[in-house]
């Protein structure tokens, strides 16, 4: 069965990213998990309080948020309900990055999913800064959903990558489970100017092509200009319904997370985009 967390901070984007949710996995047996971490709004609303006052107002922020979520899955769930899925909700006392951890090591998580600002957005980019802490900072995929983008099979995947990670075998198959089972085409991305690959990156799109078995895998260079527009165009180029790209250190995503140049390279995704992680678990 799939294991599945969705944050939510009972906004339209993050109700959005559960129903996506329950879409993409409409034919599959998986458990939602829905959280909302309330840590900060206890300590950002009553900084000068007693013990004794701060645990009881704990108390009535964790029954008000208990409420949320159930009035969420009410709303949610299908009349009739789908049989391969079930639901548990998580009022956490905790900081959202800690609490969504903590699950996912305690739930063996395969994938958090969680939503977007939309175009519409005052913002300048479409990750919000929650969202850049959990591609940052948490152990497990992460799929982010913009509030405008209207489910529907993701048939075309663009996969950017330079070859250099040794990749995870659990993320892999959780991308190839998702393209497999939609019979998507998954086209590698090489940004570069050299044709020849090292026997290191020639391992590593060997292992990618073998772990990717049930999926329609293409590999594909354009020379090097400004990545995240040469992304952004094969996006637009291929029809791309999704975006992957694995966070590790000293990639490109890293260096576009820890530099805050989301919005400054342009990188405003409009469809869904997977986030793995080059982590051990």
């Amino acid at each position: 069965m799939r294991t599945v967390l969705i944050p939510t901070d009972f906004s339209k984007n993050a109700l959005h990213a559960l129903q996506y949710a329950q879409e993409l996995y409409k034919c599959e047996r998986a458990c939602f998990f829905v959280l909302h971490a309330y840590a900060d709004e206890v300590y950002g609303e009553f900084k000068n309080v007693d013990q004794d006052k701060l645990d009881e107002l704990k108390r009535g922020k964790e029954a008000e948020v208990q409420k949320k979520l159930d009035d969420l899955l009410d709303n949610v769930i299908d009349e009739p309900p789908n049989p391969l899925h079930t639901f548990e909700t998580i009022a956490a006392f905790d900081a959202l990055v800690d609490s969504v951890n903590e699950f996912v090591d305690e739930m063996n998580i395969d994938l958090v999913i969680m939503g977007t600002k939309g175009s519409t957005s005052d913002h300048k980019t479409t990750f919000g800064s929650f969202t850049i802490e959990v591609f940052k900072y948490v152990k497990c995929p992460v799929l982010a959903i913009p509030e405008d983008f209207k489910y529907h099979q993701p048939k075309t995947v663009l996969f950017p990558t330079d070859y250099m990670l040794p990749y995870k075998r659990r993320e892999l198959k959780l991308l190839d489970d998702l393209a497999g089972k939609f019979k998507a085409n998954v086209h590698c991305l090489y940004i570069t100017d050299f044709e020849d690959l090292s026997p290191r990156q020639e391992d590593n799109k060997l292992f990618l092509e073998g772990t990717l078995s049930r999926s329609y895998v293409f590999f594909e260079t354009t020379p090097v200009t400004n990545r995240a527009e040469a992304i952004m165009e094969h996006i637009e180029k291929k029809k791309a319904d999704l975006l992957v790209m694995v966070n590790s250190r000293h990639s490109f995503f890293e260096d576009m997370l820890y530099r805050s140049t989301v919005d400054l390279l342009g990188l405003k995704v409009k469809i869904p985009f997977l986030v793995m992680q080059n982590l051990n678990r």
